[in-house]
């Protein structure tokens, strides 16, 4: 079963677990339209399904109906994204290094370029690794700004813990994003429920694993 939002719930949407994601329950017919995601700030606008290769993007937005898009993450957050009114949606794959170089704004500002308006956005953050659970080191911590700060908590020596969601919150509250949502879920801690790259990685794991966050409009 998809995890939903509740501020995202008149809409077909869902954030997938370990069991994968079943895309005709949320919108039956509808083609999922992926990206290749490469870690960027670039948003694509989807008028149709691709005709051939996808392109390289970490967000997508359209106000096309009968089709549903989608990002895939193992720790990063995925974040969809909704204008009702205006019948806009995006969904953006936000790991530290696209919240930081701002793929989260363009997202909102590709959805804008549609019709929506910033203030009537809803976006809601799913399954994502939490600060408890992401060390990171001081060169990474160095790429942030000073006003950033409050995202990361004393670790180890030399090292930190990072709070990626609430990162990711803060950048979508400053581009004006009405109200922003955090399911709240760990991709880390829960190893029955979600695929964790990192953690995958410390214990010698296959890493290939991936959760499907999509949403679409009828």
């Amino acid at each position: 079963m998809m995890l939903q939002a509740a501020s995202l719930a008149i809409l077909p949407h869902g954030f997938s677990t370990r069991v994968g994601p079943d895309t005709q329950a949320l919108l039956p017919g509808a083609p999922l339209v992926l990206a290749r995601q490469v870690h960027s700030a670039d948003v694509v606008a989807v008028m149709a399904p691709w005709d051939g290769d996808p392109p390289e993007a970490d967000a997508l937005v359209t106000a096309q109906g009968g089709l549903l898009i989608g990002i895939v993450t193992a720790d990063c957050a995925p974040v969809l994204f909704a204008d009702r009114v205006a019948g806009v949606i995006g969904a953006a794959h936000a790991g530290w290094r696209g919240a930081l170089g701002g793929v989260l704004e363009n997202t909102v500002a590709a959805m804008v370029g549609l019709g929506a308006r910033p203030d009537r956005i809803v976006a809601a953050i799913g399954p994502t690794i939490a600060q408890s659970s992401y060390e990171v080191d001081a060169a990474m911590h160095d790429r942030f700004t000073p006003d950033a700060d409050r995202f990361f908590a004393p670790g180890r020596e030399g090292r930190w813990q990072f709070d990626l969601p609430g990162f990711v919150a803060s950048r979508l509250r400053a581009a004006g994003v009405g109200v922003v949502e955090d399911l709240g879920e760990d991709t880390y801690a829960q190893a029955e429920r979600f695929y964790s790259f990192r953690r995958a990685t410390h214990r010698g794991e296959a890493t290939g694993g991936r959760q499907t966050s999509v949403i679409g409009l009828p």
